[in-house]
Protein backbone atom coordinates (compact mmCIF):
# COMPACT_ATOMS: atom_id res chain seq x y z
CA UNK A 1 0.00 0.00 0.00
CA UNK A 2 1.83 2.93 -1.05
CA UNK A 3 1.30 6.67 1.14
CA UNK A 4 -1.51 8.72 -0.16
CA UNK A 5 -0.67 11.78 1.78
CA UNK A 6 2.52 14.44 1.99
CA UNK A 7 4.00 16.66 4.92
CA UNK A 8 1.42 19.38 5.08
CA UNK A 9 2.72 22.96 5.56
CA UNK A 10 1.76 25.25 8.90
CA UNK A 11 -1.67 26.04 8.46
CA UNK A 12 -3.70 28.17 11.08
CA UNK A 13 -7.37 27.03 11.60
CA UNK A 14 -10.09 29.51 12.51
CA UNK A 15 -12.40 28.43 13.07
CA UNK A 16 -10.96 24.88 12.65
CA UNK A 17 -12.99 22.52 10.18
CA UNK A 18 -13.34 18.96 10.78
CA UNK A 19 -10.83 16.70 10.38
CA UNK A 20 -11.67 13.90 7.87
CA UNK A 21 -8.93 12.62 6.19
CA UNK A 22 -4.67 11.88 6.67
CA UNK A 23 -3.51 14.78 5.52
CA UNK A 24 -5.22 16.94 8.01
CA UNK A 25 -4.54 14.50 10.71
CA UNK A 26 -1.09 14.96 9.77
CA UNK A 27 -1.32 18.41 10.04
CA UNK A 28 -2.47 18.05 13.65
CA UNK A 29 0.91 15.90 14.07
CA UNK A 30 3.28 18.57 12.66
CA UNK A 31 1.96 21.45 14.88
CA UNK A 32 2.14 20.14 17.80
CA UNK A 33 5.05 18.52 17.50
CA UNK A 34 6.88 21.90 16.08
CA UNK A 35 5.45 23.76 19.88
CA UNK A 36 6.51 20.80 21.43
CA UNK A 37 10.14 20.79 19.52
CA UNK A 38 10.83 24.87 20.40
CA UNK A 39 9.42 24.70 24.03
CA UNK A 40 11.97 21.71 25.36
CA UNK A 41 15.01 21.49 23.28
CA UNK A 42 17.14 18.02 23.00
CA UNK A 43 13.92 15.47 23.75
CA UNK A 44 12.35 14.89 20.43
CA UNK A 45 12.28 11.20 21.04
CA UNK A 46 10.02 11.57 24.19
CA UNK A 47 7.83 14.50 22.01
CA UNK A 48 7.08 11.83 19.68
CA UNK A 49 6.09 9.69 22.39
CA UNK A 50 3.80 12.20 23.98
CA UNK A 51 2.65 13.06 20.41
CA UNK A 52 1.88 9.30 19.75
CA UNK A 53 0.00 8.58 22.76
CA UNK A 54 -2.29 12.02 22.64
CA UNK A 55 -3.08 10.40 19.16
CA UNK A 56 -4.32 6.82 20.52
CA UNK A 57 -6.18 8.43 23.28
CA UNK A 58 -3.57 6.90 25.72
CA UNK A 59 -1.33 8.47 28.81
CA UNK A 60 1.86 8.71 29.31
CA UNK A 61 4.19 8.06 32.89
CA UNK A 62 7.16 9.89 32.98
CA UNK A 63 10.20 8.56 34.63
CA UNK A 64 12.62 11.33 35.21
CA UNK A 65 15.29 13.40 37.21
CA UNK A 66 14.10 16.79 38.91
CA UNK A 67 14.61 19.75 36.19
CA UNK A 68 14.54 17.22 33.57
CA UNK A 69 11.67 19.71 31.47
CA UNK A 70 8.81 17.16 32.28
CA UNK A 71 6.57 20.01 33.47
CA UNK A 72 7.79 22.73 30.50
CA UNK A 73 6.93 19.42 28.32
CA UNK A 74 3.03 19.30 29.67
CA UNK A 75 2.61 23.08 29.57
CA UNK A 76 3.75 23.62 26.37
CA UNK A 77 1.52 20.88 25.13
CA UNK A 78 -1.39 22.45 27.44
CA UNK A 79 -0.16 25.99 25.44
CA UNK A 80 -0.68 24.14 21.83
CA UNK A 81 -4.56 23.44 22.92
CA UNK A 82 -6.97 26.19 21.70
CA UNK A 83 -10.52 25.08 23.49
CA UNK A 84 -13.26 25.58 20.69
CA UNK A 85 -15.95 25.12 23.10
CA UNK A 86 -17.19 28.39 24.52
CA UNK A 87 -19.68 27.21 27.01
CA UNK A 88 -17.02 24.46 28.25
CA UNK A 89 -15.82 25.13 32.01
CA UNK A 90 -13.03 22.61 31.98
CA UNK A 91 -9.35 24.34 31.45
CA UNK A 92 -6.78 23.41 29.23
CA UNK A 93 -4.14 22.32 31.73
CA UNK A 94 -4.15 21.22 35.21
CA UNK A 95 -1.00 20.52 37.54
CA UNK A 96 -1.47 17.95 40.76
CA UNK A 97 1.28 17.84 43.03
CA UNK A 98 1.07 14.58 44.85
CA UNK A 99 1.92 14.93 48.71
CA UNK A 100 1.43 12.26 51.16
CA UNK A 101 -1.45 14.25 52.46
CA UNK A 102 -3.24 14.59 49.44
CA UNK A 103 -6.78 13.35 49.96
CA UNK A 104 -8.85 11.76 46.55
CA UNK A 105 -11.07 14.49 46.91
CA UNK A 106 -8.30 17.08 46.35
CA UNK A 107 -8.20 14.89 42.53
CA UNK A 108 -11.56 14.26 41.70
CA UNK A 109 -13.58 17.76 43.41
CA UNK A 110 -15.94 17.51 46.06
CA UNK A 111 -19.76 18.24 46.70
CA UNK A 112 -19.63 21.70 49.07
CA UNK A 113 -22.91 23.04 51.48
CA UNK A 114 -23.90 26.88 50.36
CA UNK A 115 -25.25 28.50 53.42
CA UNK A 116 -27.08 30.95 51.43
CA UNK A 117 -29.13 28.61 48.92
CA UNK A 118 -29.65 26.22 51.44
CA UNK A 119 -28.08 23.11 48.53
CA UNK A 120 -25.02 21.43 48.11
CA UNK A 121 -23.16 22.02 44.58
CA UNK A 122 -20.17 20.07 43.50
CA UNK A 123 -17.01 21.98 43.25
CA UNK A 124 -14.59 20.19 40.30
CA UNK A 125 -10.60 18.72 41.02
CA UNK A 126 -8.04 19.48 38.87
CA UNK A 127 -8.69 15.75 37.28
CA UNK A 128 -11.38 18.11 35.16
CA UNK A 129 -9.23 19.55 32.41
CA UNK A 130 -7.70 18.22 29.25
CA UNK A 131 -4.11 18.06 30.08
CA UNK A 132 -3.26 16.79 33.52
CA UNK A 133 0.36 16.33 34.72
CA UNK A 134 0.07 14.35 37.46
CA UNK A 135 3.43 15.27 39.52
CA UNK A 136 5.27 12.65 41.23
CA UNK A 137 2.04 10.84 41.07
CA UNK A 138 4.29 7.92 43.27
CA UNK A 139 4.55 10.26 46.39
CA UNK A 140 0.72 9.80 47.85
CA UNK A 141 -0.92 6.96 48.89
CA UNK A 142 -2.62 3.97 47.04
CA UNK A 143 -5.96 5.99 48.23
CA UNK A 144 -5.15 8.95 46.34
CA UNK A 145 -3.81 6.38 42.98
CA UNK A 146 -6.22 4.61 42.82
CA UNK A 147 -8.80 7.90 42.18
CA UNK A 148 -7.36 8.29 38.98
CA UNK A 149 -7.91 4.62 38.31
CA UNK A 150 -11.23 5.43 36.83
CA UNK A 151 -10.63 8.37 35.42
CA UNK A 152 -7.89 6.73 33.05
CA UNK A 153 -9.68 4.10 32.70
CA UNK A 154 -13.14 5.07 31.90
CA UNK A 155 -12.57 9.09 31.36
CA UNK A 156 -15.44 9.71 34.58
CA UNK A 157 -15.27 9.95 38.21
CA UNK A 158 -17.67 8.87 41.07
CA UNK A 159 -18.05 11.48 43.91
CA UNK A 160 -20.88 11.08 46.79
CA UNK A 161 -22.18 8.09 44.75
CA UNK A 162 -22.60 10.50 41.39
CA UNK A 163 -20.82 9.40 38.41
CA UNK A 164 -19.48 12.81 35.85
CA UNK A 165 -17.90 12.75 33.02
CA UNK A 166 -14.46 14.10 32.00
CA UNK A 167 -13.97 15.33 28.79
CA UNK A 168 -12.92 12.96 25.97
CA UNK A 169 -10.16 14.64 25.25
CA UNK A 170 -8.50 13.73 29.30
CA UNK A 171 -5.35 13.33 28.33
CA UNK A 172 -2.64 12.27 31.60
CA UNK A 173 1.21 12.94 31.71
CA UNK A 174 2.31 11.08 35.26
CA UNK A 175 5.73 11.56 36.59
CA UNK A 176 7.75 9.76 39.21
CA UNK A 177 11.48 10.06 40.64
CA UNK A 178 13.34 6.62 39.76
CA UNK A 179 16.04 7.46 42.79
CA UNK A 180 14.61 9.40 45.27
CA UNK A 181 12.60 6.45 46.55
CA UNK A 182 12.61 7.05 50.08
CA UNK A 183 8.35 7.85 51.55
CA UNK A 184 7.07 7.15 47.94
CA UNK A 185 4.70 4.55 47.46
CA UNK A 186 5.10 2.47 43.84
CA UNK A 187 2.41 2.12 41.37
CA UNK A 188 0.43 -1.35 41.43
CA UNK A 189 0.42 -3.10 38.55
CA UNK A 190 -2.88 -2.13 37.63
CA UNK A 191 -2.26 1.42 38.15
CA UNK A 192 0.56 1.10 35.41
CA UNK A 193 -1.63 -1.01 33.00
CA UNK A 194 -3.87 1.69 32.53
CA UNK A 195 -0.84 3.83 31.33
CA UNK A 196 0.16 3.42 27.32
CA UNK A 197 3.67 4.20 27.87
CA UNK A 198 6.30 4.27 30.45
CA UNK A 199 9.37 6.36 28.67
CA UNK A 200 12.56 6.96 31.20
CA UNK A 201 14.26 10.12 30.39
CA UNK A 202 18.04 10.54 30.44
CA UNK A 203 19.87 14.01 30.41
CA UNK A 204 20.02 15.45 27.16
CA UNK A 205 23.15 15.88 25.63
CA UNK A 206 25.82 18.39 25.31
CA UNK A 207 24.93 20.31 22.47
CA UNK A 208 21.12 20.26 23.26
CA UNK A 209 22.32 21.45 26.65
CA UNK A 210 24.30 24.09 25.76
CA UNK A 211 21.03 25.53 23.46
CA UNK A 212 19.52 25.71 26.60
CA UNK A 213 21.35 28.02 27.92
CA UNK A 214 22.08 30.25 24.78
CA UNK A 215 18.40 30.45 24.20
CA UNK A 216 17.12 31.25 28.05
CA UNK A 217 16.35 34.44 26.41
CA UNK A 218 14.23 34.17 23.95
CA UNK A 219 12.46 31.21 25.43
CA UNK A 220 11.75 33.59 28.65
CA UNK A 221 9.87 35.99 25.97
CA UNK A 222 8.03 33.74 24.42
CA UNK A 223 9.96 31.89 21.66
CA UNK A 224 7.41 29.48 19.72
CA UNK A 225 4.08 31.50 20.80
CA UNK A 226 3.37 32.59 17.24
CA UNK A 227 3.49 28.88 15.68
CA UNK A 228 0.19 27.75 15.13
CA UNK A 229 -1.94 25.83 17.37
CA UNK A 230 -4.68 22.76 17.06
CA UNK A 231 -7.92 22.94 18.69
CA UNK A 232 -9.73 19.99 21.01
CA UNK A 233 -11.91 19.57 18.00
CA UNK A 234 -9.07 18.59 15.69
CA UNK A 235 -6.87 16.50 17.81
CA UNK A 236 -10.59 14.58 18.52
CA UNK A 237 -11.09 13.98 14.82
CA UNK A 238 -7.64 13.22 13.93
CA UNK A 239 -7.56 10.67 16.38
CA UNK A 240 -10.95 9.32 14.50
CA UNK A 241 -8.81 9.06 11.28
CA UNK A 242 -6.20 7.23 12.92
CA UNK A 243 -8.62 4.72 13.63
CA UNK A 244 -10.65 4.45 10.77
CA UNK A 245 -7.88 5.42 8.09
CA UNK A 246 -4.57 3.81 9.16
CA UNK A 247 -4.59 0.06 7.68
CA UNK A 248 -3.75 -2.66 10.35
CA UNK A 249 -3.39 -5.96 8.80
CA UNK A 250 -4.33 -9.03 10.54
CA UNK A 251 -1.01 -10.09 10.69
CA UNK A 252 -0.15 -7.10 13.07
CA UNK A 253 -2.83 -8.42 15.68
CA UNK A 254 -1.28 -11.88 15.12
CA UNK A 255 2.32 -10.67 15.66
CA UNK A 256 1.23 -8.94 18.71
CA UNK A 257 -0.55 -12.01 20.05
CA UNK A 258 2.39 -13.96 19.61
CA UNK A 259 4.41 -11.45 21.10
CA UNK A 260 2.42 -11.45 24.43
CA UNK A 261 2.42 -15.26 24.71
CA UNK A 262 6.21 -15.80 24.39
CA UNK A 263 6.11 -13.05 27.88
CA UNK A 264 4.23 -15.36 29.14
CA UNK A 265 6.02 -18.37 28.68
CA UNK A 266 9.30 -16.72 29.43
CA UNK A 267 11.21 -18.04 32.28
CA UNK A 268 12.04 -14.42 33.11
CA UNK A 269 9.37 -13.36 33.60
CA UNK A 270 7.24 -13.90 36.64
CA UNK A 271 4.18 -11.73 34.88
CA UNK A 272 3.59 -11.24 30.94
CA UNK A 273 2.05 -8.62 28.90
CA UNK A 274 -1.38 -8.19 29.04
CA UNK A 275 -4.49 -8.17 26.53
CA UNK A 276 -4.99 -4.79 27.80
CA UNK A 277 -2.00 -4.16 26.56
CA UNK A 278 -2.31 -5.36 23.55
CA UNK A 279 -5.55 -3.22 22.86
CA UNK A 280 -4.16 -0.08 23.99
CA UNK A 281 -0.86 -1.09 21.74
CA UNK A 282 -3.47 -1.15 18.19
CA UNK A 283 -3.88 2.63 18.23
CA UNK A 284 -1.08 3.52 19.25
CA UNK A 285 0.51 1.63 16.12
CA UNK A 286 -1.60 3.19 14.16
CA UNK A 287 -0.90 6.81 15.53
CA UNK A 288 2.78 6.35 14.98
CA UNK A 289 2.42 4.92 11.19
CA UNK A 290 0.38 8.18 10.94
CA UNK A 291 3.50 10.65 12.58
CA UNK A 292 5.77 8.32 10.25
CA UNK A 293 3.65 9.50 7.11
CA UNK A 294 2.47 6.38 6.20
CA UNK A 295 -0.93 5.04 5.91
CA UNK A 296 -0.71 1.46 7.42
CA UNK A 297 0.93 -0.10 10.27
CA UNK A 298 4.39 -1.88 9.60
CA UNK A 299 6.97 -4.00 11.98
CA UNK A 300 9.17 -1.21 12.06
CA UNK A 301 6.22 0.10 14.78
CA UNK A 302 5.62 -2.60 16.63
CA UNK A 303 9.75 -2.65 17.27
CA UNK A 304 9.43 0.91 18.14
CA UNK A 305 6.88 1.06 20.64
CA UNK A 306 7.10 -2.50 22.30
CA UNK A 307 9.63 -1.80 24.76
CA UNK A 308 7.25 1.56 26.10
CA UNK A 309 4.01 -0.65 26.17
CA UNK A 310 5.42 -3.88 27.02
CA UNK A 311 8.03 -2.64 29.25
CA UNK A 312 5.97 -1.50 32.52
CA UNK A 313 3.58 -4.63 32.33
CA UNK A 314 6.14 -6.78 32.76
CA UNK A 315 7.25 -8.36 36.36
CA UNK A 316 11.13 -9.81 35.86
CA UNK A 317 12.61 -12.60 38.35
CA UNK A 318 15.46 -11.57 39.75
CA UNK A 319 18.67 -11.91 38.73
CA UNK A 320 18.11 -11.92 35.30
CA UNK A 321 19.10 -10.00 32.06
CA UNK A 322 17.55 -5.98 31.87
CA UNK A 323 14.48 -5.36 30.81
CA UNK A 324 15.19 -3.60 27.31
CA UNK A 325 16.70 -7.14 26.38
CA UNK A 326 13.85 -9.39 27.90
CA UNK A 327 11.85 -7.25 25.67
CA UNK A 328 13.67 -6.97 22.67
CA UNK A 329 13.94 -10.79 22.84
CA UNK A 330 10.47 -11.78 23.05
CA UNK A 331 9.75 -9.63 19.79
CA UNK A 332 12.85 -11.03 17.65
CA UNK A 333 11.08 -14.00 16.66
CA UNK A 334 7.31 -12.71 16.05
CA UNK A 335 8.91 -9.85 14.09
CA UNK A 336 11.01 -11.82 11.54
CA UNK A 337 7.42 -14.04 11.01
CA UNK A 338 5.51 -10.92 9.82
CA UNK A 339 8.32 -9.50 7.91
CA UNK A 340 8.84 -12.94 5.89
CA UNK A 341 4.85 -12.74 5.33
CA UNK A 342 4.99 -9.06 4.38
CA UNK A 343 7.73 -9.93 1.48
CA UNK A 344 5.72 -12.64 0.25
CA UNK A 345 2.63 -10.60 -0.60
Amino acid sequence: MENDFQQSEHITYEPAPRIGDLQGAYGVVTRIRDRLRTAVLGRDEVIELVVIALLADGHVLLEDYPGSGKTTLAKALGDSIIDDLPDDDIVTIRRIQFTPDLLPSDVTGTTIFDPNTNRFFFRPGPVFAHVVLADEINRTSPKVQSALLEAMGEKQVTVDNRTRALDPFFFVIATQNPLDLSGTFPLPSAQLDRFLFKIRMNHISRDAELQVLASLKQRRSGIGSDLPRVTRTEILDARAVVENAVHLDPAIRECLVDIANKTRADPRILQGASTRALVLMIPALQARALSQVRDHVTAEDIHALGTYVFGHRLELAPGGDTLETVVHECMAEPLERLARATMQK
